[in-house]
């Protein structure tokens, strides 16, 4: 059982990850001890304690003297994290593809109900949270903690990752993928479905710009709107 202190540490990191899964908790926003746990009715300790566990996951950054803020990942990490993406996720549907009792199955048509009803009254916060839950709730049904741990972290991060170079207005995942993909499993055709998470995964990769900026250099003079003076031989 969860003591009190326990359970306020848990809530505040759930909110915070429900606000990033949202979107709504943008990369390097500042999260101070004291307006969190005025927020929550708590002490700076449990607070404390709350970012430091989303530290050891990489979602909040810790510094010294600067206080906790959400993570905001670089090019090269969200590339990396979505190439460990690519080597999990299919082989969880592998993994599940066959093997679901009857409430597994209701509770992978019950989130997908709940997308569509999200997608079609048009509630994007709650679409985007259900659509990246989708795939913390594969992992939760492997019942292997670890990669539940690891798949929250991981969407957690490409949620940041989409703020920061999604390449225009990004919406949330296409409404059939998913449900190919728990059609897949659900038919046992653990193959077929992993295909269908590569390219769903490829397709999420595909609406971000990763390229790394082409570095030019600046002309101080022109970039600060100075005419540089002309100089030449005086004539005696």
């Amino acid at each position: 059982m969860l003591t009190t202190d326990s359970a306020a540490d848990a809530t505040i990191r759930h909110r915070i990850l429900q606000a990033i899964f949202e979107r709504r908790l943008p990369p390097g926003e500042k999260l101070t001890e004291e307006r969190l746990a005025e927020l929550f009715s708590v002490s700076r300790t449990i607070v404390r304690h709350a970012l430091a566990r989303l530290a050891q996951d990489g979602i909040v950054i810790q510094r010294r003297n600067h206080g906790a803020t959400v993570a905001a990942p670089t090019r090269p990490e969200t590339r990396q994290f979505l190439a460990v993406r690519r080597m999990v996720e299919p082989a969880i549907v592998m993994q599940l593809a066959g093997m679901l009792n009857a409430q597994d199955v209701s509770r992978l048509r019950d989130h997908l109900a709940a997308e569509n009803a999200a997608r079609t009254t048009g509630d994007r916060p709650t679409l985007v949270r259900l659509t990246g839950e989708f795939h913390l709730l594969l992992a939760e049904l492997t019942q292997n903690n670890v990669l539940t741990r690891l798949l929250t972290e991981l969407q957690a991060l490409t949620c940041l990752a989409i703020l920061l170079y999604a390449k225009g207005e990004h919406e949330a995942c296409p409404p059939d993928e998913h449900s190919q993909i728990v059609a897949a499993i659900i038919a046992g055709e653990g193959k077929q479905g992993a295909a269908l998470m590569l390219k769903h995964l490829d397709h999420v990769e595909a609406e971000m710009d990763l390229s790394e900026p082409v570095a030019r250099s600046v002309d101080l003079a022109e970039a600060l709107g100075i005419r540089p003076r002309k100089t030449g031989v005086a004539k005696g």
